[in-house]
């Protein structure tokens, strides 16, 4: 199986309160030179589809005798909004041998094509970041709570898999990164965590906003290379919540706002601010993937929500999608363009397959 490193998550998202819509700056499919599709390409004017309103970024391919043939993507609208819940249904494959002119559609029942769960191959991390100075412990704890319990209900899902998994950690004007609750699976376990919160949880009132941007990229950039080392695909959000502005000054703002500009293009970035006192400026820039603020500690819940909706769909919009080639042995090389079609709106992408060995009885 060749991995492929790199896919970008791009989420847009209109704020029930404010939020940041500057998301069209991180795309950067570009890889292999191939634009959004990624390892794909533009499929071949004998088809006459017409232009993608919808894109599918190849991750990564592969083939298994007797017959059967792999393709990891992500689909986006055209704005780069995750499109998730597709059906094995809503996708047409088309294969071109060395002596075909143009692409013979595959029938779905020739074909037995499927979405297939993907968790052998894609790891997704979401590090849940809360600020817990002095400001939050003694005023909108309980709203941070209840909060964060929802947020991680609707983001992980109901039966735990390997695959999906959240880690807790918190902040406040110490020079570290505090862990809640390390990585898992269990949403029991980090709802447990949440609420193991209380009023004297932290000894320093100050505030280390931008050492704790620093030090989740650290992080998520660790889980991306223990992914890659795994042989798998990793993404990792970084979910900040925050009610104030950097206050302890250990590390500047050109540090922190840098170190996101860098990170892993795998690495999606979140923010959510709450109050009046918050520098929602730099909230956007932190949380360049999207960023969203409660006016008020009441209206914290919905905001979580409202990102929680969003982080998964973007966990979502990525597909193993898998079927039987009728390509036999001494084929070689062949073409293969795999179209969707959602809500009046279509894309496609080719790419191509060794067919060599192909024999019946993929199953």
């Amino acid at each position: 199986m060749h991995m492929i490193r790199t896919f970008l998550l791009i989420f847009g998202l209109t704020g029930m309160f404010l939020s940041c819509g500057n998301a069209d700056d991180d795309v950067s499919f570009d890889l292999n030179g191939n634009g959004d599709l990624g390892l794909g390409k533009p499929v071949d004017d004998c088809l006459d589809f017409g232009p993608n309103e919808l894109i599918l970024s190849i991750q990564d391919q592969y083939t298994t005798l007797p017959g059967k043939v792999s393709v990891f993507f992500r689909v986006s609208d055209e704005f780069g909004n995750p499109v998730a819940g597709l059906t094995a249904d809503q996708f047409t494959i088309y294969e071109q041998g060395r002596n075909d002119d143009c692409f013979s559609t595959i029938s779905s029942s020739e074909s037995q094509s499927r979405i297939s769960p993907n968790s052998q191959i894609f790891q997704n991390h979401t590090l849940l970041v809360l600020d817990l100075s002095n400001s939050v412990l003694s005023g909108s704890l309980t709203e941070l709570k209840s909060a964060s319990a929802s947020f991680i209900d609707n983001v992980m899902p109901a039966v735990p898999a390997e695959s999906f998994q959240m880690a807790i950690y918190w902040f406040d004007g110490e020079d570290v990164l505090h862990e809640l609750n390390p990585l898992t699976s269990s949403r029991e376990e980090l709802i447990a965590a949440v609420e193991s919160i209380d009023s004297d949880f932290s000894n320093d009132p100050s505030t280390d906003l931008y050492g704790a941007v620093i030090k989740s990229t650290d992080l998520a950039t660790d889980l991306l290379r223990d992914s890659e080392q795994n042989n798998t695909i990793g993404a990792a959000s970084i979910v900040l919540f925050t009610d104030g502005t950097d206050q302890a000054s250990r590390y500047s703002e050109s540090q922190a706002l840098d170190k996101v500009e860098k990170a892993n293009s795998n690495i999606s970035f979140f923010t959510i601010g709450l109050g009046a006192e918050i520098d929602s400026e730099v909230l956007e820039e932190i949380g360049k993937t999207f960023s969203v603020f409660a006016g008020n500690k009441e209206e914290l819940e919905v905001t979580f929500n409202q990102l929680s909706q969003k982080v998964s769909e973007r966990a979502n919009s990525f597909y193993l999608f898998e079927y039987c080639s009728p390509k036999r042995d001494g084929s070689g090389e062949n073409n293969l363009a795999i179209r969707v079609q959602h809500g009046g709106l279509q894309g496609a992408v080719q790419t191509s397959f060794d067919a060599s060995g192909f024999t019946a009885g993929c199953q």
